[in-house]
């Protein structure tokens, strides 16, 4: 896996890049950075080449000027644009969904198809913009690092946190470099975003659903409410799952996106 910088507005924006052939684009969400797709880019690599952005403010990148999700998604834009992408696949983790669905909005031209991995297209809910506003409130008195050690070990299903404690040990520890003005950023930003159903709705790109049955975080009955919106989809449950499949069922996870994308590009 090469590493690779850009810069973009004045600002360094980093991302990954392994493999050869037709291109997938794996966006990562809150809390984590593009190291968090490792086992996906080992298995898609082969088959694929596999771009894996930082977002600003996580992993190399630095903070844009815009951290809203329209402005998260141009700064990915920009990479494909430096590598000289003219189409791809895009699948977006959680807060990474909304980073994809604004890419498709926006910039829909480049894409052969896209998928939301524990994501919703749904806007925030009153009740969840005053579990962000909380959120911040946290960060701003205790620190991201507070903030990151409370709320990481609850986006992992129960299998997880009883057979691979581990697993989490290793997330937490790889994100204690997050600033506070990063996560607020984000928070920020995912309160202010548009709901984006009408993206699903007009899409004529075939869109994966990836569901986590324990996630408590985008709950399972929102990607169902989902899934019959586009015109195709494809819809996955990961029965041993919270929010974060890529890590609880690496296998089943890269069996699924490796089918999706044989069959989308």
């Amino acid at each position: 896996m090469q590493q690779k910088t850009i810069t973009y507005k004045g600002k360094t924006v980093a991302y990954n890049i392994a493999g050869s052939g037709r291109v997938v684009v794996l966006v990562h969400g809150f809390g984590e950075d593009g190291a968090i797709w490792q086992q996906q880019v080992k298995a898609l690599q082969n088959s694929f080449t596999v771009v894996v952005p930082h977002l600003p403010g996580s992993g190399a990148s630095a903070l844009q000027a815009d951290m809203s999700m329209e402005g998260l998604a141009d700064s990915v834009e920009a990479v494909v644009r430096a590598e000289g992408i003219a189409e791809c696949v895009m699948i977006g983790h959680s807060m990474g969904g909304y980073v994809t669905l604004a890419f498709a909005e926006r910039h829909k031209r480049v894409l052969k198809g896209f998928g939301l991995f524990h994501s919703t297209a749904f806007g925030d809910s009153d009740e969840k913009r005053q579990t962000r506003q909380k959120g911040i409130d946290f960060i701003k008195q205790h620190g991201a690092h507070a903030f990151l050690k409370t709320t990481i070990p609850n986006l992992y299903g129960p299998a997880t946190k009883q057979t691979a404690p581990t697993l989490i040990e290793e997330h937490l520890a790889s994100v204690s470099y997050f600033t506070d003005a990063a996560l607020i950023n984000y928070y920020q930003a995912m309160m202010a975003r548009p709901d984006r159903m009408a993206v699903l709705k007009e899409t004529l790109l075939p869109v994966l659903f990836v569901l986590g049955r324990h996630d408590a975080a985008v709950p399972p009955e929102d990607g169902w409410k989902q899934a019959h919106v586009p015109q195709k989809s494809y819809i996955h449950m990961l029965n041993n799952s919270g929010h974060m499949g890529m890590l609880e069922e690496v296998e089943t996870t890269n069996t699924l996106l490796n089918e999706y994308l044989h069959q989308t590009l």
